[in-house]
């Protein structure tokens, strides 16, 4: 069975979830072009995930994708927060910042009981999700639905590990890949692989369709992971320059400078592995540093640093998520930069 026959779409397109920067508009947008939209659930609360999945049911009748984290909550530790808030402290400083600026930070939502409740209303055609699988019995109730699972890999291990849960599709996540690392059964960044690497090795160990994700960016890069073996691509920073994207203007003038073309693996924004454009908390801390609180709870000491230094136009303090390969990234109609990854951008 094709990628095409499995999810009911045209084109082996699936649009990345990039929770922050697109919604139900990007996701429209590249269902209504033959393509698999994806709605980013991870940071949405209950109601705004209906609003959102109410806006895709209106203005599509294509299939679609949600998507969700699967993380375990973490464990607060006061010392180690203390002291990632004292590595900060000259940061807070410098831009006047007090103590009672800091808040608890954005909240990411974990796929659970309360979760599948909410979303069994819409019964999604696909759910994906990343770090792993939620519970068995959860996991049951979206199938029950009919609904397509796919989930991410970043290791041979990781999808011989899905396929033995019943997956329909596994994305290989190249080290390549933009935003937050998919690994779940290792913390050892050594473990990832680039995309043209790991597709081929995932495979040959799996049997069922193989989705590559990570600095494909055009037609031939689509192309390439096609004659690897891949079923069909995810594409993610290519879409952050379409007016449909919630990009930032401060995060598209980024895209559009020579600062695109460094990008490195973090855990300051959130404390869990994810690929940025290299900014100056990154530069002066170290892209990976072991006094970052667990994932997602470093955030809450950056949050007000952020939106300080935003409201100066400076992103120093943003994670400005993107891949290694953002010469992709134009400002194109979604629909149309999605037709062009199979050649047929003549056709939007």
């Amino acid at each position: 069975m094709t990628l095409q026959e499995l999810l009911g779409v045209e084109l082996p397109i699936i649009q990345a979830p990039m929770a922050g920067v697109s919604d139900s508009e990007l996701a429209i947008a590249v269902c209504n072009a033959g393509g698999l939209g994806s709605l980013p659930c991870a940071i949405l609360s209950l109601d705004a995930m209906r609003k959102e999945l109410t806006r895709i049911r209106e203005h599509t009748s294509g299939p679609f994708n949600v998507n969700f984290f699967c993380h375990s909550e973490p464990v607060p530790s006061p010392a180690r927060e203390a002291a990632w808030r004292a590595r900060l402290s000259p940061f807070f400083e410098e831009f006047g910042i007090g103590a009672e600026a800091l808040t608890p930070g954005p909240g990411r939502l974990s796929f659970g009981r309360e979760v599948a409740d909410a979303l069994a209303e819409f019964e999604p055609p696909v759910v994906s999700f990343h770090f792993g699988l939620p519970p068995a019995d959860v996991l049951a109730r979206v199938r029950r639905w009919g609904a397509r699972i796919v989930s991410s890999a970043t290791t041979v291990e990781e999808a011989l590990w899905l396929e033995a849960r019943g997956v329909d599709a596994i994305i290989a996540q190249g080290l390549e890949a933009g935003g937050h690392r998919g690994m779940f059964l290792s913390d050892d960044l050594n473990t990832q692989t680039g995309t043209f690497a790991l597709v081929p090795q995932i495979v040959r160990a799996v049997t069922v369709p193989v989705v590559a994700a990570g600095g494909i960016a055009d037609a031939n890069g689509v192309s390439a992971a096609l004659a690897l073996g891949a079923a069909g691509v995810q594409i993610g920073t290519a879409y952050l320059l379409c007016p449909e994207a919630k990009t930032s203007t401060l995060h598209r003038a980024a895209l559009k400078s020579e600062a695109a073309r460094l990008t490195a693996v973090t855990n300051l924004f959130t404390g869990r592995p994810a690929r940025a454009i290299v900014n100056r908390l990154m530069r002066e801390l170290g892209p990976i540093n072991t006094i970052a609180p667990a994932f997602p709870l470093a955030a809450s000491a950056i949050a007000p640093l952020r939106s300080t230094a935003e409201s100066q136009g400076n992103t120093a303090f943003t994670p400005l998520w993107a891949g290694q390969n953002a010469s992709g990234c134009k400002e194109l109609p979604a629909g149309l930069l999605t037709r062009s990854f199979v050649g047929s951008s003549d056709e939007a």
